[in-house]
């Protein structure tokens, strides 16, 4: 017989992986790094597999440690749900939010705020984040709900609308005439980077990336300082931004747009949350 995979053992797995460093867990976890190592890999011995990569200064999940994850997150759940009950203080339910930063960060947040105060014995868990990441953790049931940009198309897409896209430069410092096009982008495999660069090479035009970055509020601020061009969400355009025209001679963008996922069977709260979200996605655009 299997033996149970130890609780602990499990807690610190994944605050390594929240945190991004044995380092930073160890801080996070009030312990030393040299014990969250050893936890580490008394649960990769348990488990018969390794679990985590070091790269560089930064540590991520090997195969089979995303499959454990999504796992090791339902159990956390889930005891910390069967505590609350013994001790009477349950909660309704746990709402597990994955939103894009720009969503995250502006017009969601009044809204899940007021959400909250209407309904106290729900919790809410909001993570922000790249959408090819977060569609990566729903996919592994690390979330009820996500909204992520994509290319049309998309199965398992619950609703969606269209998301117009535009080139930006800066509107006191135009670099749109330099050779090579200078670039401001999201990090590698990042939404609306390989538009932009295989759209300027169907073109034959030379490129150069100059500052990358997963920060949407980073990527406006680079532009509009001047740094480089970009390809955003024309809502997500600034006062420091001057649209691009067609005449610019810039390709026309490839359609993109948002998204709603959530699984067949959502309880009524999580097709209530959807609901919400669909009227700030549609009283936007």
């Amino acid at each position: 017989m299997n033996r149970p995979l130890n609780h602990d053992l499990l807690y610190t797995f994944i605050t390594v992986i929240d945190t991004g460093s044995f380092t930073a867990a160890a801080k996070r976890l009030n312990s030393t790094q040299s014990t969250v190592s050893q936890q580490i890999l008394r649960l990769e011995s348990a488990v018969g597999q390794r679990l985590l990569e070091r790269e560089h200064h930064h540590v991520r999940p090997t195969e089979a440690g995303e499959q454990l994850q999504g796992y090791a997150r339902k159990i956390l759940r889930l005891n910390a749900e069967a505590v609350s009950v013994l001790s009477g203080h349950a909660l309704s339910e746990t709402l597990r939010l994955g939103l894009p930063e720009d969503f995250a960060s502006s017009v969601a947040t009044p809204m899940l705020a007021s959400f909250m105060r209407e309904n106290p014995r729900v919790r809410l868990e909001v993570t922000s984040g790249l959408s090819r990441d977060l569609k990566r953790a729903y996919d592994l049931g690390e979330f009820d709900l996500v909204l992520v940009k994509q290319p049309p198309g998309v199965e398992g897409t619950t609703m969606h609308w269209p998301e117009p896209l535009c080139w930006i430069d800066s509107a006191s410092y135009p670099v749109v005439d330099l050779d090579p096009l200078p670039l401001v982008a999201f990090p590698a495999d990042g939404l609306y980077r390989r538009d932009m660069t295989d759209a300027l090479d169907s073109q034959g035009r030379q490129w150069q990336i100059v500052y990358t970055s997963s920060s949407l509020a980073s990527v406006q601020q680079a532009v509009a300082a001047g740094m480089g061009v970009s390809l955003l969400p024309r809502r997500t355009v600034i006062s420091g931004h001057r649209i691009l025209s067609d005449g610019s001679g810039l390709p026309v963008p490839a359609p993109m747009e948002v998204a709603i996922h959530y699984p067949r069977g959502a309880s009524s709260l999580t097709r209530r949350v959807a609901s919400m979200l669909a009227d700030l996605v549609e009283h936007g655009q």
